[in-house]
This record gives structure tokens, sequence and C-alpha cells, in this order.
């Protein structure tokens, strides 16, 4: 390696190193430090602890509230995979045919992702308790007057519209650049050969954007696997534990009930490995239709 090529190389180190540093300490080492206390049975507070082995991921495996939190997690992801991602690209669809107004309506459909889901969780348990009601009594539709937060029938559905108005905005945004990045030419042609608005965008724009449907799905299977603050503001994992995920169950086991630290690490690293296992296999197929399409 010459005298230059090193030297830039070492200022592209300088560059990088502070962030490397904050990256290290404040997300590697704990990742490492959870493996590490997944084998013990600290409790998080003591100094001192003993090693326990794999007999924490056992006794997860048998944790009964710990697979129904996995099920119930599991559902959310599948139903947020197929929505998000569905009325992210109509909403970017329909933006985009817009003419003078599509600035706004961008603003407007991506506010609700400048917001902590906290906040969203507290605004929208407002409208379950008082704005339904006081609708269905005006309008007569009995169906708005449920006990959304407090039935599980309904609770379900209640964490997923909060999670779907606090997600889509953000995945409208990708879909919309890569929207603008079809070439008007191909859809021209398409148009002029007969082709309908629907056949236009199955066999021309969709395969163009289809780098950002697996951006998409990514984000959509990492963020829903790993959701907390929505279920914890809406509902906190109750009524029973119904709609408890696994992040809450992490939680709660950790500082709330018995403060398992070492227990609940195990559980993490069990939701670390579902993850990576699917995200992996998740990519590698995407990838691959990418180059088909």
């Amino acid at each position: 390696m010459t005298s230059r090529v090193w030297k830039k190389h070492a200022m592209l180190l300088v560059f990088v190193l502070p962030a490397l540093v904050f990256y290290a300490a404040f997300t590697l080492a704990p990742a490492f430090g959870g493996m590490w206390y997944s084998l013990t049975d600290w409790n998080g507070l003591n100094p001192s602890y003993g090693f326990v082995g794999l007999s924490n991921y056992a006794e997860a495996m048998g944790d009964r509230y710990f697979l129904k939190s996995l099920w119930f997690t599991v559902k959310f992801v599948l139903f947020m995979l197929v929505l998000q991602n569905l009325l992210a690209i109509l909403l970017a669809v329909l933006v985009e045919s817009l003419g003078r107004g599509k600035v706004w309506f961008r603003t407007i459909f991506f506010m609700p992702n400048m917001l902590s889901l906290i906040i969203g969780g507290f605004m929208w348990m407002f409208i379950f308790t008082r704005v339904f009601p006081y609708l269905a009594e005006k309008t007569g539709w009995m169906l708005l007057d449920q006990s959304w937060i407090g039935d599980p029938r309904y609770s379900f559905f209640a964490i997923l519209a909060l999670s779907l108005w606090g997600g889509v905005g953000y995945l409208m945004v990708i879909y919309i650049a890569a929207l603008q990045g079809v070439p008007k030419p191909l859809k021209e042609a398409a148009a002029i050969d007969g082709a309908g608005a629907f056949h236009i965008f199955r066999h021309v724009t969709l395969p163009m954007i289809y780098p950002a449907l697996t951006i998409g799905v990514f984000l959509t299977l990492n963020n829903s696997f790993k959701v907390f603050d929505s279920v914890y503001a809406l509902t906190g994992g109750g009524p029973g534990r119904t709609t408890q995920v696994i992040a809450i169950n992490i939680y709660e086991e950790a500082f709330s009930f018995s403060n398992r630290y070492g227990y609940a690490s195990a559980k993490a690293m069990i939701l670390f490995g579902i993850v990576l296992i699917i995200t992996i296999i998740q990519l590698a197929i995407m990838k691959r239709r990418e180059v088909r399409a």
C-alpha cells in the first residue's frame, strides 16, 4: 500500500472513528453483554451472579406466556407486512398522480412518523374511548361503539390501526422515490400498446420498484417484530396479556415481575435469532426476484 493510499484510509478512519466509538459503546457492547448475561442468573441488581448455561433458553421454550406473546407477535407481523406495504404503495401511487397538491399530501401522510408512538398511543386511546362512542351515538354506527382497548376481540385491530398510522408514511416516501425513478417512456410505450393502468403498474412499474419493495418488507419485518411503544402505550399488553408482544414480555421479565435480567436476555437472544433468520431468508428470496424483475 502506497503512502498516499495509506493516508487516505487513515483520514477516512479518523472521520469514522467517533461514530464507531459510540456505536461500539452503545450498540455492540450491550449486544455482546446480553449474550453473556443470557447464560447467567443475574437479576440486574446484584454484582454477583451464577453461570447457568442454556437453562434460560430451555425455560423460555416452555414458558407459555412467552410462546403466546411470540404467536401474537407473528400474527401482528403478518398483518403489518401485507397492510403496511400495500397501503404505502397505494398512497405513493395516489400522491404521485396528483398535481399541485402532492407536496402537501406527502407532508400530511408523513407527519405521524415524526411523532413518538407513545404520544400517538394516547391520541388513539382518546379516539377509541371518546371519539368513536360519540360518533356511534350521533350516527347510529354501533360498530364504532366497542371496547377497542379492553376487549381482546378488538384490541388487536386497535394496535394495528395505531401502528399503520405511524408507519405507512415512512414507507410511502420510499415508494414515492422509487416511482419517480421509473422511466416515463416505458409507461408511455405500454400505454401505446394498449395496456391499461393496472397492467402498466403490474408489468412495468412494479418490477422497476422491486428494490424499494425489498427495503419496505425488510423494514416492516424488523420494526414489527420489535414493536413495543405502540402496544405499551395503547393496551400495555392487556387485557390479561392477550395483546402482549415479545418486547413487552421481555421488558416485564427484566424490570416488572421478578427482575430476571439473565432470563430476559435469553428471550431477547431468541428474538434476535428469529429476526435474523427470517431477514436473511427474506433478503435472499427478494434479491433473487429483483434480478428476475
